[in-house]
């Protein structure tokens, strides 16, 4: 991988193996960019938890031909809805009505999953595992960007960091910005079996707290929760311990699903985002994307979503053929405005859903009871603007064909 420029063809390089950098290499790919992406772990290991993917995210993923295999794959998303500890449904959900307002479902599927499907949508030798890297030149106009391995120097027309939340990438481009910050909880997620307890999806707000239970299409069930907490903090005896103190009180079904994690695994993160924004989303030759420009709370579930939509929307404008400055310079505009109003928009969520107060959490519950009951598609019209996203490729479909690119998607 060391020397010089391919003479192949334009090289870009991304940096991160994420779920966000595995679907930039399919679109530069696609685009016709002779791509290689470097993945610090040793291999592409089948981590992580759930993953909802909403119809923006899907859409995307539909312009690198892998929209309807991910559709089958996962579980879509069935009527559940808002609950209290003690089981009293605040809001419901339809999600027959989202289907026919955003032309898609929001569907779940295992992050493994959706990582092996995008990694096996790469030409073999695209992926290099074990491969740590280091930005060295953002270059220029008249010069590659220059990253460093272990194997080498890369030069590359276009790179692409995609290194996370604690992005080094975005840390070498900007070093006077403050980057990620500790968002003040905790969340922890598991998967588990079928505790046999029939159930509708649900996420339940309590006090300085929520606990999410979905199901996977395999029979599986995942679930999560958060909690305000100190940075860095543990449970003193274990995390399963720390989930009962927390949530072993709550309705059904979360003492089953507490009692199916037994000894398992438990994943705990403190949460971080970038509530400041970024000058632009680029510098020189490098482009960043994901939680490496715009890391967000979950509470809207769009982390995930927008790094895909990223990637399609960089592939898009970074033409190997073109000016790569300008096309850089139009991804940033095009998705600072968006990502940081959603980066803003889940920052208050988070706030909403973690209070504590007594008097406080009283109102809320009520205004969304009271706007559930009054106004049910309020809710649903709260999110088409995040929903409704079309990638570039299917707004210039719409806009030339007078027609969208998107199919029925009432039926799994």
């Amino acid at each position: 991988m060391s020397g010089h420029r391919d003479s192949e063809g334009r090289r870009a390089v991304v940096v991160g193996g994420g779920i966000g950098g595995l679907t930039a290499a399919a679109a530069l790919t696609r685009r016709g960019w002779r791509v290689t992406v470097l993945e610090r772990a040793e291999e592409l290991k089948p981590v992580g938890a759930g993953i909802a993917l909403a119809p923006n995210g899907l859409r995307a993923l539909d312009v690198i031909g892998l929209g309807d295999r991910i559709r089958a794959l996962a579980a879509w998303q069935g009527e559940g809805g808002l609950r209290t500890p003690s089981g009293r449904w605040l809001s419901r959900t339809d999600p027959e009505a989202a289907i026919e307002a955003f032309g898609d479902p929001i569907v779940l599927l295992h992050r493994a999953t959706l990582t092996a499907t995008l990694a096996g949508a790469l030409a073999e030798g695209t992926l290099h595992t074990g491969s740590a890297a280091e930005l060295l030149d953002p270059g220029a106009a008249d010069r590659p960007a220059v990253v460093r391995t272990a194997d080498g120097d890369i030069e590359a027309e276009l790179v692409v960091g995609a290194d996370g939340i604690h992005s080094a990438l975005r840390t070498a481009l900007f070093p006077a910005h403050p980057g990620a910050t500790y968002s003040g909880f905790t969340t922890w997620r598991v998967v588990v079996p079928d505790p046999g307890r029939p159930f509708a999806p649900h996420e339940t707000w309590g006090p300085g707290r929520i606990w999410g239970t979905q199901p996977l299409k395999d029979g599986r069930i995942y679930a999560y929760a958060a909690a305000r907490a100190p940075r860095n903090g543990h449970a003193p005896d274990s995390e399963q311990a720390g989930l009962r103190r927390l949530f072993g009180t709550w309705h059904d079904p979360i003492p089953a699903i507490l009692d199916a994690v037994g000894e398992g695994p438990v994943l705990r993160n403190d949460v971080h985002h970038v509530l400041e924004a970024l000058p632009a989303y680029h510098r020189g030759r490098v482009a960043l994307i994901g939680d490496a420009a715009h890391a967000m709370a979950p509470t809207l579930g769009q982390g995930g979503n927008q790094a895909i939509e990223d990637a399609i929307v960089l592939a898009h404008h970074a033409d190997p053929a073109g000016d790569l400055a300008t096309g850089l310079a139009r991804y940033s505009a095009e998705r600072l405005p968006r990502t940081m109003g959603l980066v803003r928009t889940a920052n208050r969520t988070a706030r909403l859903n973690m209070l504590r107060n007594p008097l406080g959490i009283a109102v809320r519950d009520t205004l969304i009871g009271a706007l559930s009951a009054l106004a049910p598609g309020l809710l649903l019209r709260s999110f088409a603007a995040t929903a409704t996203w079309q990638p570039p490729a299917a707004r210039m479909l719409t806009r030339e064909e007078g027609s969208t690119p998107l199919g029925d998607r009432r039926t799994p």
